[in-house]
């Protein structure tokens, strides 16, 4: 018998997931987590290349330099990592995708019900497993027969934020100008690097998307039928 463990969550970012790039980022502003293995920078999910497959991208202990900084960031084998899927419009996760550290392979399990919904979570060891053997150096992909796809390794971050600008904007420095026009702005995060963990998921693994949230009057929007998504992360007890 496999022996499962509970892990209690201590951070996540959410999005509503449509048929169009989406994004949710929480770079360095979690005081409770920050500069930890457990800290998420970003959510990212669109449809992939085929457009009957869902993209799920987390990434992880952002601001890591190029270089040796980079190449010794580890994923934590106490840190479960974990992509919560409403497919009802209840936002109370329906599936779960979990990916956790062991060795020097990323285990992934799901898509699957869960045990346990909210801040706590058990790994489901009974649920279709998924190994990515994860280096600093190669990239390394592996596809399974039901067609979903995995990744897990250092990627340049993919987030576009003039940081330096917003601090001189929140100290009231540089009030009441605001942010530079996009021609003068600086990407803070061009040179920088975090550790990602992707996931493409065939759409028939994940349900039918329910309609789309009722607008500020009751009725529903035009929009087409949306998961909501978010991600977690969670340390072992």
């Amino acid at each position: 018998m496999n022996k499962t463990k509970i892990f209690a969550a201590i951070g996540g970012i959410s999005l509503l997931l449509l048929s169009v790039f989406l994004i949710s980022s929480d770079h360095i502003d979690a005081p409770n987590v920050e500069g930890t293995s457990a800290d998420i920078a970003d959510l990212y999910a669109f449809e992939g290349d085929n457009p009957d497959n869902t993209v799920f991208i987390a990434t992880l202990q952002g601001n890591l330099p190029p270089g040796i900084a980079t190449e010794n960031a580890t994923f934590d084998e106490d840190v479960l990592i974990e992509f919560n899927i409403d497919n009802t419009g209840d936002f109370v996760e329906d599936l779960v995708i979990q990916a956790i550290k062991r060795g020097d392979t990323i285990h992934f399990f799901g898509p699957a019900t869960p045990n346990e919904v909210g801040i706590e979570s058990v790994i489901l060891t009974s649920a279709e497993h998924h190994l990515v053997r994860i280096s600093t150096i190669e990239e390394t992909f592996t596809k399974n027969e039901n067609g979903m796809t995995f990744f897990a390794g250092p990627r340049r971050d993919a987030f576009y934020f003039d940081y330096n600008r917003y601090n001189d904007i929140a100290s009231g420095a540089a009030a009441p100008d605001g942010f530079y026009p996009s021609e003068e702005s600086e990407d803070f995060f061009e040179e920088l690097n975090t550790l990602a963990i992707v996931i493409e998921v065939p759409n028939s693994m994940l349900g039918n998307a329910p309609a789309h949230i009722l607008g500020s009057e009751g009725d529903i929007t035009n929009l087409p039928p949306a998961y909501n998504v978010w991600v977690s992360a969670k340390r072992k007890n």
